[in-house]
This record gives structure tokens, sequence and C-alpha cells, in this order.
């Protein structure tokens, strides 16, 4: 649930910074969606590792957020691979090739991070 409402804060942040810079801005949607995807990145991690995660034992929190960094370098490379096929070389419109992207890069930082991040302690909001 926690992960869900950030997640939807984080994406509300990327997707609207996306479209701004695409539409008014005139950036190409690959180097739009690089830009807000790391704008929404630096809001996910603050908001994850207070709200969603525990700190993990046994794990510094230099190595948490160098670990959090490289997870989040992954799902960039896989936001921008699906966004570049699909406006590229499937020619989808690119706000909704960001919609499935996200959706896909969701499942990774819920899986990568639990399993790496998260040290078992329940938090509520």
């Amino acid at each position: 649930m926690k992960f869900g409402i950030v997640g939807m804060l984080a994406f509300t942040i990327d997707y609207s910074l996306m479209i701004a810079l695409t539409e008014l801005a005139g950036l190409n949607p690959v180097v739009s969606a690089t830009i807000s995807f790391i704008v929404s990145v630096a809001f996910n991690y603050a908001a994850s590792m207070h709200y969603v995660f525990s700190h993990k034992k046994g794990i510094s929190k230099q190595r948490e957020a160098i670990t959090f960094v490289l997870l989040s370098a992954i799902g960039l490379l896989i936001n921008d691979g699906l966004i570049w096929i699909g406006t590229e070389i499937v020619s989808i419109d690119y706000r909704i090739v960001k919609i499935f992207s996200t959706a896909v890069v969701m499942v990774w930082n819920f899986v990568s991070r639990k399993l790496l991040l998260d040290g078992g302690d329940s938090r509520s909001l």
C-alpha cells in the first residue's frame, strides 16, 4: 500500500515533467523521459526509505544509497529502452509507452528494493 502511494506520487512527477519537457521544451521523448525519471527517483528515494522500507541491518546508509541509485539506473535503462523501442521502432505515442514502461519498472523497483534494501520491518504512514 505504502509502496503504491509513493509510486503514484513519483509517477505523477515523472509523467507530468516528461510531457512538459517534450511538449513545451521540444525535447525528444527519450531525453524527456530520462530527465523526468531522474527527478522522480530523487523523490522516490527520500519517500521510499522514509515511509516504505525499513533500514536493512548490516548495510550502511552510504551503501544503501549507492544500491538504490544502481537499482534505479537499471530501471532507467529499462525505461529508456522501452520508450525508444515503443516510439522509434513500433511508432506508439510516447505517453502511452511511458505508462507501459512505468508498470515494468515498478515491478523491477519493488522486487529489487525489497530483496536488497528492505530490513523487513513494517512501517505505517
